[in-house]
């Protein structure tokens, strides 16, 4: 996880860093896998590289974290951001 992220993460309600936590296990054990497992999860298209992203909570705010696969064969991942939809880098 990105240095920067883990200030973001800290930011969060309790239950959005809950889902988080899961997600990201999910994304260790399961590396990059065929999407449609999280909510509106999908790629990112208007950006260079494999990024994806999925929404972490529904409603408003909408709690979102975005991803880069950096080489899917060795299922390495890097978080970027956690955040609120509104902010979101894409």
């Amino acid at each position: 996880m990105h240095r920067r992220v883990a200030k973001q993460v800290k930011l969060l309600p309790l239950e959005i860093q809950s889902t988080l936590r899961i997600l990201v296990r999910d994304l260790k054990e399961n590396g990059p896998r065929p999407l449609g497992r999280w909510k509106h999860d999908g790629k990112l298209r208007a950006c260079h590289g494999d990024k994806r992203h999925c929404h972490l909570s529904a409603g408003r705010p909408t709690y979102v974290c975005c991803w880069e696969v950096i080489n899917k064969s060795l299922r390495i991942l890097e978080v970027y951001y956690v955040g609120t939809h509104e902010k979101a880098p894409y």
